[in-house]
């Protein structure tokens, strides 16, 4: 089991920067590959970012490379995620999720493929 809880979201305009970050907790954090999904208003829910614990692999959607930045601190089982020169497009409920990958499939990209989430938070960019 692995708890989650968001923080950081907030009103930014165009152009600007914001940090979330993710506290983990339960057993065994360390195990599980870690992402930020994101769903705007009538859309679905949608991959941002994802890392492993271990080997260090990060992966972006095209829309936020270069843009966002995922990372982590491993002393207090944080994971961040930077959002730099944001858009009215990122606009969205930012979640963090957590995926213990049984079969090793990878597919950070899938929804379907994280057990954990957090409650997430709003993040809203004016223009």
């Amino acid at each position: 089991q692995v708890q989650l809880v968001e923080s950081g979201g907030g009103l930014v305009q165009a152009g600007g920067s914001l940090r979330l970050s993710c506290a983990a907790s339960g057993r065994s954090v360390s195990m599980y590959r870690m992402g930020w999904l994101r769903q705007a208003p009538g859309k679905e829910r949608e991959f941002v970012a994802a890392f492993t614990w271990s080997g260090g692999d990060k992966y972006y959607a095209d829309s936020v490379k270069g843009r966002f930045t995922i990372s982590r601190d491993n002393a207090k089982n944080m994971v961040y995620l930077q959002m730099n020169s944001l858009e009215p497009e990122d606009t969205a409920v930012y979640y963090c999720a957590a995926s213990r990958d049984p079969y090793g499939t990878n597919r950070y990209w899938s929804t379907s493929w994280y057990t954990y989430w957090g409650q997430g938070t709003q993040v809203t960019v004016s223009s």
